[in-house]
């Protein structure tokens, strides 16, 4: 009989394994570093002109590089209008469709619904931008009138958009779900809870965390859209002057053309401009400025993950 050995054995094959691991994560990171670089180097390029500034940048109400006014808030506002519209029509559609496949839908129809919802994440965003032209535009405009609803505004675009990413907010949402333990539900079941009510009170909070995760990833992926808003929303920013304009009635209204921060990037970036321009470093300024909103909206959510956080064994 052979002598045991506890002695650990060389295995060159998880070395190398974990090796490539190392390599794939260390290429993530310094990716990640790599576009913040270029980002802030170009970005400090534009600020560092005599015709722009970060105080101008920050706080002026006009984005005209004609004349240049840069003042990012008419392309922040648009992002905001469209993704605030997107979230209102995401997150509880796509909530509710994690909630039922989760807790209600038998094992044939989540095998229906899921490559339904999977095939309506694979439908390239240039066509959905097309079908906010030429679908939820003409809609809007039939339903509130001509005269209320411009053929580019950033409601279509934020409903598109909306629409686009509820397969990520379920697909997430149901994940978190269904990590919950079944014996939470057993217990709530026990107690004399209807199935409605254990889905509300015990799994839904049970599962706050992961679907808070997935409501910013989410929004994160409303911001950063480009073609969308690109066709739909217009192509020019909506420059406003708090003190002329009224707040519900221009400034904040959706139904009017808005150029977001993507789709001004994709404007610009598409036209003849020198690399040596302003308009050509401008576009990493805004760049620069969408990082800096989805950097913060993460930071957010993960102080508020690792706070709430349910662990279960």
């Amino acid at each position: 009989m052979a002598a045991v050995t506890l002695r650990k054995r060389r295995r060159p094959g998880e070395a190398v394994i974990r090796g490539l691991l190392f390599v794939a994560a260390a290429l993530s990171i310094l990716t990640t570093v790599g576009i913040v670089f270029e980002l802030g180097k170009e970005a400090l390029l534009f600020f560092r002109t005599e015709e722009a500034s970060v105080a101008e940048f920050l706080s002026s109400t006009q984005w005209q590089p004609a004349i240049l006014d840069f003042g990012i808030w008419p392309l922040v506002l648009a992002t905001l209008i469209s993704s605030v519209t997107a979230m209102i029509v995401a997150l509880p559609v796509g909530l509710a469709t994690a909630i039922y496949l989760s807790e209600y839908a038998t094992p044939r129809v989540r095998a229906l619904v899921k490559p339904v919802l999977e095939v309506l994440a694979g439908i390239p965003t240039v066509v959905y931008g097309y079908f906010a032209l030429t679908f939820m535009t003409p809609l809007l405009r039939s339903i509130l009138g001509v005269s209320v609803v411009e053929i580019f505004n950033t409601a279509s675009a934020g409903i598109v958009v909306g629409i686009l990413i509820i397969p990520l907010v379920s697909s997430m949402s149901e994940d978190a779900l269904h990590a919950v333990p079944v014996s939470l539900r057993e217990a709530s079941y026990g107690v004399g809870a209807t199935k409605l009510e254990t889905s509300l009170r015990v799994v839904l909070p049970a599962a706050l965390s992961g679907i808070t995760a997935a409501f910013v990833v989410s929004i994160s992926r409303a911001i950063g859209e480009t073609m969308v808003v690109a066709i739909a929303a217009g192509a020019g920013p909506k420059n406003f002057n708090f003190g002329e304009d009224s707040l519900f009635g221009y400034i904040l209204n959706p139904f009017v053309a808005g150029e977001t921060m993507t789709g001004h990037i994709v404007r610009i970036s598409g036209g003849d401009l020198s690399y040596a321009s302003i308009d050509y470093n401008s576009i990493f300024a805004i760049g620069l400025a969408l990082f800096v909103i989805t950097l913060t909206l993460n930071v957010f959510s993960r102080r508020f993950v690792a706070r709430f956080r349910e662990v279960y064994e």
